[in-house]
């Protein structure tokens, strides 16, 4: 078995892995594509942040890491066919090894809700459920989605760099109130959007109120098989007004009109701002759900 680090020639392959794990364990086509893959490795220093297991030719197991502050997010998948051979066991201690290097305190472990056999490998390690994400789509149909609404005064425009700080303000107040929220500076939120091998702020809207920023969205051209709402918040003394719905019925209608049918996104479960609701409002529906699993590192 050759054990290495993963390379972008890798990518193709990892895409079919995945997709092929999701397959099985939610018994639908997966959504998984080389456009997730890039965006979930491309920024990583593969040589030490990720972990690749093969076998004649084909990858039996895979992992990565990334550090944001103090908490690590570490993901490991391994082939359903190569259980119970303790490559689930050497991904977690492997992805541990390296956020410890990188000065993490404590770490998070994502599965795939289905995925049964994460519970005892997790918390036989020390591991505990702190967390559950829902992916919610919509399948729009061959007619454009209604127009959006807005009470008078305020209005939709699209992303200009001139807005750059009141639009990344907006976005940070609104997630102030999520989970785990860790506020982002600026410069720094903004090289890592650049950075992104999709970034097109051309798929980026927000709502403003005479000069002010009040309400923001930033889309990515394509997730999981279609298009994604990869953030979207209301500041808080706009909230109840409809301003998130009319951001996601001015997105599905951009989508529409560049051809995609599908849009999803993600959101915690147990969301505190009442998002979920408003995406239900919509018409989206929970299309899978991720675990995380916790725990501090010595």
């Amino acid at each position: 078995m050759i054990d290495r680090p993963v390379t972008p020639d890798d990518f193709s392959a990892i895409a079919e892995f995945l997709a092929d794990d999701e397959w099985h364990l939610f018994g639908r086509p997966s959504r998984v594509g080389m456009a997730d893959v890039t965006a979930w490795l491309a920024g990583l220093e593969l040589s030490s942040d990720t972990r690749l297991f093969e076998e004649d030719g084909r990858i039996v197991a895979l992992g990565w890491v990334e550090k944001h502050d103090d908490t690590g997010m570490a993901i490991g998948i391994v082939h359903r066919e190569r259980r119970g051979r303790g490559l689930g066991s050497a991904l977690v201690d492997r992805n541990e090894e390296r956020l410890r290097a990188l000065g993490a305190r404590r770490v998070h472990a994502v599965t795939l809700a289905p995925d049964v056999a994460a519970e005892p490998l997790l918390t036989g390690r020390g591991y505990r459920e702190v967390r559950r994400f829902w992916e919610m789509t919509i399948e729009l149909g061959a007619d454009p989605p209604p127009e959006p609404r807005l009470p008078d005064g305020l209005r939709i425009e699209p992303f200009s760099s001139e807005l750059a700080g009141g639009f990344h303000a907006a976005l940070e107040e609104a997630f102030g109130d999520h989970w785990e929220f860790q506020p982002t500076p600026f410069e720094e939120w903004w090289e890592r959007q650049t950075r992104k091998p999709d970034h097109d702020p051309s798929l980026w809207f927000l709502v403003r109120s005479e000069d002010d920023v009040v309400a923001a969205t930033r889309n990515d051209p394509e997730r999981s098989g279609g298009g994604w709402i990869g953030a979207i918040g209301v500041r808080r003394a706009w909230r109840g007004r409809g301003l998130a719905k009319a951001l996601l019925l001015h997105s599905f209608g951009e989508f529409h009109r560049r051809g995609q049918r599908r849009v999803g996104l993600g959101v915690d479960s147990e969301n505190a701002t009442g998002a979920t609701k408003v995406y239900e409002s919509v018409g989206m529906v929970v299309d899978s759900e991720q675990v995380v699993w916790e725990k501090e590192l010595e």
